[in-house]
């Protein structure tokens, strides 16, 4: 029952905020592709797929940060960290994910398997720049971003300007949320050597998360417009945008821990609120 835990625990099966961050993007893209009823099918993929992915991403980032993590006290319980997996074991823990996720993927269309192998390639570079570049939260902006990219070709068998724009939101928003993330561990990550943009922005955190969150808006609403769509989609980007300018602000008053992860856990709402207007915006035509 130890391993079993400790299994759990590296795929983080009590914090699945992360896989609703990654799934939300892609069922923007899909419901949109698909005129706002997906197919079953796509969803049970694209919905497991998001949890298989994101479980694979925790592994690969907890064995690129084992020596790291014990040094952080957020992290220094983590399996590798602290000595309840070895590397032996998170390997095969890997491996059984991959073969699961490859097993979802080949369920789709030639294109999307195509495609897969750029969000595997994401998914393996994000834990090893941390070391070497100050922007890291882009490469995850990106990985995360990617689904909308791969649900569009599964359901349309092509890569169109909407989905491209999803994925370019998506890497905006997500350097702007996992940067709120990274202001837990800034001092830590100082420490230990971790790169982050938490570290490259310091002071003018807020700024940059304005600025970043501007460009999350302003393609949404570019999306929308391309996609023709209407007041509800439009309302709840507005919705949006005045949860992200609360958070500016918080974020310029100052936050501690606590609520930065409070902050952090909410952009999963953010994500819901898009939608919700996607789907709302498509089925009252």
């Amino acid at each position: 029952m130890g391993k079993l835990k400790a299994i759990l625990d590296l795929i983080r099966l009590d914090k699945q905020y992360g896989t609703l961050l990654l799934m939300m993007p892609t069922l923007w893209s899909l419901v949109l592709a698909s005129g706002g009823i997906p197919a079953v099918k796509h969803i049970v993929i694209f919905v497991f797929g998001s949890f298989i992915t994101r479980s694979a991403g925790c592994v690969v980032n907890d064995m690129a940060d084992r020596n790291l993590d014990r040094f952080v006290e957020r992290t220094r319980e983590r399996p590798l960290a602290s000595g309840r997996l070895n590397m032996r074991e998170a390997s095969l823990v890997l491996i059984v994910l991959l073969l699961i996720a490859l097993m979802l993927v080949l369920m789709l269309n030639r294109l999307s398997l195509l495609l897969s192998f750029v969000a595997l390639m994401l998914a393996g570079v994000y834990p090893l720049t941390k070391r070497y570049i100050q922007i890291p939260q882009l490469f995850l902006g990106a990985a995360f971003g990617w689904g909308a990219v791969m649900a569009w070709a599964a359901v349309r068998n092509e890569v169109a300007l909407p989905a491209f724009l999803f994925f370019l939101a998506t890497l905006f928003w997500a350097t702007g949320y996992d940067t709120i993330y990274a202001l837990i561990d800034r001092e830590e990550d100082i420490k230990v050597g971790v790169k982050s943009t938490a570290i490259l922005f310091g002071d003018y955190t807020y700024i940059a998360l304005a600025i970043l969150f501007l460009i999350t808006i302003t393609i949404l609403l570019t999306v929308g417009v391309i996609a023709g769509m209407g007041r509800i989609y439009m309302f709840s980007i507005m919705l949006v945008t005045i949860g992200l300018l609360y958070q500016v602000v918080q974020i310029r008053r100052g936050v501690e821990r606590a609520g930065l992860f409070r902050l952090f856990k909410s952009h999963v709402w953010i994500g819901v609120i898009v939608l919700i207007g996607i789907v709302s915006d498509i089925l009252v035509r």
